[in-house]
């Protein structure tokens, strides 16, 4: 009886202790002189890969890669570049624990062509490609197949008819073995392609040959890039997918946006069977604009969804969590004063989620945003875990805020506050009349006691 009774206990603490154990904590990444983030995977040894484009180190704007540890403090960082303008809009770990990165590369003499690196587990370059004609082609997802090459999807104009999808297929070395286009009369693009368990392939992006206005766009095709089926998905105003999926059940979940449906731009989910029929369609989002860039099934067979909610000058970071059908379990945003904007999402080993973007709310220009979250979408500072647009209340005040010098807080019966950065590290305690003074510029959270859970978010500018 007290071998079982200790069997129960290890049970007990194999499911508890995840839940303790869940990281919680928010990182900006980047120079002076503007960083954007765009994908984001959990790598192999627990930590994480980000890639987007840096204008802050090297001549020209390039492709810019990060490695973190668990906690997202950086391990290194690495910048390609090839010619004029490059991008990273799309990352994987490969087998052999480096990192295989799609984008763009622009020179006057050749245009926009499709961008493929390979690196070792350092980041240190093993070969780049470029694919294309005569036209602009660019790159926004890549996936390793399962023959152990390369799977690339983005939009070209080299082959006629306009803007099409654009689809490349590699051997390990990045060779190309063969290239499809996909579309009508109209403008295709492609954004998202994943490799599906029949060994072909699922491509999600935007068209305007198919309905009415631009639609969601969707093609499966085989193993060899034959197009099986093509469905188009929305109403009679714009729409365009940015993320697809294959689902436990073999159809497909399909994120981007809609404005076909009475409240200007909201975040729309599609969820289709194995033929691309629709099963139901979900649109999240209030009366500010609101844009879904990544969709991933969750361990719950629900999704996570990550985008942005509101407009220029002032938006936010935005994380959705359903149900298996589509129903809203909770919603989530996160930023600072200014432009934070969401573009990957992934679920990680601890059942939490890693969030990678870009934000200009933290006082130091754009920068590569990254987030890290439990379970119910907590990364321990925001200040509105309630939901979309419902701030907590908080019973601080600083003014002013953004400061320059310092602030002050008026009216609190608490004569010290504690102040932390970003990562939730304390880096001071405060008297009310002069808190914040010396530090450098960034965000920053002010707590008013120890026994307090309220946060107020105060940014210094310089």
């Amino acid at each position: 009886m007290r071998r079982l009774y200790c069997f129960i206990l290890l049970l007990a603490l194999v499911f508890i202790l995840p839940a303790f154990s869940q990281q919680r904590w928010e990182k900006t990444y980047g120079g002076a002189s503007g960083d954007f983030g765009r994908a984001v995977q959990q790598t192999l040894d627990g930590g994480y890969i980000v890639v987007g484009e840096t204008h802050s180190y090297g001549a020209n704007p390039q492709v810019y890669l990060i490695k973190t540890i668990a906690s997202g403090d950086t391990l290194w960082t690495r910048n390609y570049w090839k010619a004029e303008h490059e991008y990273g809009w799309s990352v994987q770990q490969t087998s052999d624990t480096g990192c295989i990165v799609a984008g763009g590369t622009y020179s006057p003499g050749d245009g926009w062509q499709v961008y493929l690196i390979k690196t070792n587990a350092s980041g240190d370059t093993l070969w780049t490609r470029t694919y294309g004609r005569a036209g602009d082609d660019e790159g926004y997802s890549v996936q390793r197949t399962t023959d152990g090459g390369y799977i690339v999807a983005g939009w070209t104009n080299s082959y006629g008819n306009g803007y099409q999808v654009f689809l490349v297929k590699t051997n390990a070395s990045g060779d190309t073995l063969w290239t499809r286009a996909y579309g009508g009369t109209g403008d295709e693009r492609g954004y998202s392609v994943k490799q599906t368990q029949d060994g072909g392939y699922i491509i999600a992006g935007g068209t305007s040959s198919f309905g009415n206005g631009s639609q969601f766009y969707l093609v499966k095709t085989t193993a060899t890039g034959d197009t099986l089926w093509t469905r188009n998905y929305g109403g009679t105003g714009w729409e365009e997918s940015k993320s697809v999926q294959e689902t436990s059940d073999r159809g497909y979940i399909i994120s981007g946006e809609t404005d076909s449906f009475g409240n200007g731009s909201q975040i729309y989910l599609v969820k289709t069977n194995t033929f691309g029929d629709t099963l139901w369609t979900r649109t999240y989002g209030g009366t500010y604009p609101d844009q879904g860039y990544s969709v991933q099934q969750t361990s719950d067979w629900g999704y996570i969804i990550a985008g942005r909610t509101g407009d220029y000058p002032d938006c936010q970071v935005y994380l959705v969590k359903t149900n298996a059908s589509g129903d809203t379990l909770w919603s989530r945003n996160y930023g600072g004063t200014g432009w934070d904007w969401g573009y990957s999402v992934q679920q990680t080993s601890d059942g939490g989620y890693i969030i990678a973007g870009e934000t200009d709310g933290f006082g130091n220009g754009y920068q590569i945003y990254l987030i890290k979250t439990d379970a119910n979408g907590s990364s321990g500072v925001e200040e509105n875990a309630e939901g979309r647009g419902q701030r907590l209340e908080v019973k601080i005040t600083a003014i002013p805020n953004p400061f320059v010098s310092f602030t002050t807080m008026p009216g609190h019966p608490s004569d010290r506050f504690a102040l932390y950065d970003v990562s939730g590290r304390r880096v001071g305690v405060y008297k009310g009349d002069r808190v914040g003074e010396g530090l450098g510029p960034g965000v920053y959270f002010l707590r008013p006691s120890a026994e307090s859970t309220k946060l107020l978010r105060v940014v210094k500018l310089r």
